[in-house]
């Protein structure tokens, strides 16, 4: 047996560890609080690298008209992670219930300015965002509760699909262009407020739970979205898919994210995230689980996730660069 041959590797971290047939002090007190512990002072640690930024502004909206999927849990953990490092982010909330602006702990109550006032009132994106308290590179976009009935006023408004998407040109050429990332949150549904946030972005991220009914719906999804591309945007593409709630210990979990991965290919991000009941917790505390246990799997999870959509972000960005220089020489 060579030396490296009786190492311990860990399933979750990918760390190394002492040879198995010793026992260090650091084995003797691994307990679940202490593994805690170092993943959360391993994640203070990452939050110190900067993260590249895009050549240019990506759009990214957040779609999956099935409910309970993770679209907004997905939605502001990566914004807040790729906010924690350093990039600049806008979250546009458009689900009525508000749900994001809560997890961000943004006042969303009655009388707020909203994406309400922008969608039907003609306000700027600038003028209703606010900043998050933990991390100054993150602002948000609040949905309140006139946001409910936005899906029948908008069906009597003139270029109603456009809506959003305006407001955030409007946003970007009166300065936004500093900001890296705009990422939409959608409701559960294929409405007018589905349809304004596919026709304003450029990147679709699809959070797919990774249990058999998440499948039944993503026909329905795709075709939606190739009508978009057809008819009213042809620069949106799917570019990100996220496997969300996969619990190891179940082999379908294994079969949809096998299937998933099959379809998409590429597209799907390697991270998965867990299930995990940090996750679920941190919304009530007005927090993204990034802030309220970063050593938690489910933050580890998102962490990772995020950094990969920052990478791919750079290597488009760098393929752009590349084919420029190809035309020119």
């Amino acid at each position: 047996m060579s030396e490296r041959d009786d190492v311990d590797v860990s399933r979750e971290t990918g760390e190394v560890g002492r040879p198995t047939g010793t026992v260090s002090r650091e084995t003797e007190f691994d307990t679940p609080i202490a593994r805690e512990a170092r993943q959360a002072v391993h994640v203070l640690n990452v939050r110190q690298e900067q993260w590249p930024r895009p050549a240019r502004t990506r759009v990214l909206t957040v779609a999956n008209q099935k409910g309970g999927v993770g679209k907004t849990t997905s939605a502001v953990n990566v914004a807040a992670a790729l906010a924690l490092h350093g990039l600049r982010v806008l979250l546009i909330d458009l689900d009525p219930q508000g749900n994001a602006s809560t997890a961000l702990g943004i006042d969303h109550g009655v009388g707020t300015p909203s994406v309400y006032d922008v969608l039907l009132g003609g306000a700027a994106l600038a003028d209703v965002a606010q900043v998050a308290d933990f991390a100054p590179t993150l602002r948000c976009v609040p949905a309140t509760l006139d946001l409910a009935g936005a899906d029948i006023e908008l069906t009597s408004q003139v270029a109603r699909e456009y809506r959003l998407q305006k407001a955030v040109q409007t946003f970007l050429e009166a300065g936004g262009e500093e900001t890296d990332y705009v990422i939409v949150d959608c409701p559960p549904s294929l409405g007018l407020l589905t349809l304004n946030a596919l026709v304003a972005g450029q990147e679709m991220l699809i959070p797919i739970q990774c249990e058999y009914y998440a499948l039944e719906g993503l026909a329905q999804l795709l075709n939606t979205v190739e009508l978009v591309t057809s008819h009213l945007n042809p620069d949106l593409r799917v570019s990100t898919v996220l496997l969300t709630m996969y619990d190891s210990r179940t082999r379908l979990a294994d079969q949809v994210a096998s299937e998933v991965r099959n379809h998409f290919g590429d597209l799907v991000l390697t991270p998965m995230i867990p299930r995990n009941v940090r996750v679920s917790e941190a919304p009530g505390f007005g927090q993204t689980v990034m802030t309220y246990d970063a050593g938690s799997r489910g933050a580890i999870g998102y962490l990772q996730a995020a950094r990969e959509i920052a990478e791919r972000g750079r290597a488009g960005a760098d393929a752009g660069t590349d084919e420029q220089q190809e035309e020119t020489s």
